[in-house]
């Protein structure tokens, strides 16, 4: 029988300590996934590179190694404010900080340097499961007009082996349905806005394609003689905006191009409580302005650089 692609399930869970197989289980930890790809074992290959009195090759010895995994996810609140959404495990392990308050009801991701957090994460591949211990990874949002919202993974994780078993079971009813990326159901690119205790005030909105924010972490495999380490080393987090601009909007945010101004920006996905899910930049440089189009309309694109302002606050997630 042939092995199907279809038949994949992805478990994760947090690890208590770092290294240590933290068991997740399909009906606890199943993760809802679209785009899923593994690499079983990347490896440094050492070549002998022997001299015999004849031309060929030697065979080569596998070195230290670590597997990969790459998969997306839908974002989507968790239909209960102030209740951790099901992939909020996930942006933990790409070094991220988790805060549930309750004035009003939300959860908060923010950027962390410390304290970071590791997952195990079982891959099951139709009858052959891939263990990643340690994972860490990179994130990146991708929230663009007629598309869902998603959150794109790359993950790089301790090899904690392979074996033939079958697939578990996923129970999946924590991840809920997203909104579609059209007018009714977003607040567009804000910028010069204030955030505060979950709501955006002032600013000014404008016409946009979507958002995609990459969290930039840098994501090191260190295999040594006596250990071998996942570890999130550095963090330098971008996105990409397109607007539709008046001439008098073009002319001043290229002033604040050249003056390299930053200035906050906002987008909101979402309107219903606990499905609503509001990003904030505190301090947005725009850069590398360009020309686009949209069915022969002028678009105006923008490179941001998220950067921080106090430290670990480049960026924030907010589940209303």
């Amino acid at each position: 029988m042939p092995r199907l692609i279809k038949n994949t399930i992805v478990t994760a869970k947090a690890e208590t300590t770092a290294g240590t197989d933290a068991l997740p289980t399909g009906a606890a930890n199943a993760v809802l996934i679209s785009e899923a790809s593994v690499t079983p074992l990347d490896a440094q290959s050492i070549d002998r590179a022997l001299i015999r009195g004849y031309f060929g090759g030697s065979e080569q010895l596998v070195g230290p190694g670590s597997v990969k995994l790459s998969y997306a996810v839908e974002l989507a609140g968790s239909g209960t404010a102030a209740t951790p959404p099901a992939w909020g495990v996930l942006l933990q392990g790409c070094a991220a900080a988790e805060g549930v308050l309750t004035t009003p009801p939300r959860v908060e991701y923010t950027p962390a340097s410390t304290a970071l957090k590791t997952l195990t994460q079982y891959y099951y591949d139709d009858g052959v499961v891939h263990k990643l211990l340690s994972a860490m990874g990179n994130c990146t949002l991708s929230a663009k007009v007629g598309e869902r919202p998603m959150l794109r993974f790359e993950w790089t994780g301790l090899d904690g082996g392979i074996a033939a078993t079958p697939n578990v079971a996923g129970t999946f009813t924590a991840w809920k349905k997203p909104v579609a990326m059209t007018k009714a159901n977003v607040i567009d690119i804000t910028l010069g806005a204030t955030y505060a205790a979950g709501v955006l005030t002032g600013g000014t909105v404008y016409n946009s394609t979507g958002l995609e924010l990459n969290f930039g972490n840098v994501v090191n495999f260190s295999a040594m003689l006596s250990t071998e380490t996942v570890d999130v080393s550095d963090r330098q987090s971008t996105a990409t905006i397109e607007l539709e601009l008046s001439a008098a909007q073009e002319v001043a945010l290229m002033a604040d191009v050249k003056a390299n101004v930053t200035q906050s920006l906002g987008f909101t996905i979402g309107t219903a409580t606990g499905n609503k899910v509001l990003i904030f930049v505190p301090a947005a440089q725009l850069t590398n302005p360009r020309k686009s189009e949209l069915n022969g309309k002028r678009l105006i694109g923008f490179d941001v650089r998220a950067v921080p302002v106090n430290g670990n606050d480049e960026w924030r997630f907010v589940c209303l």
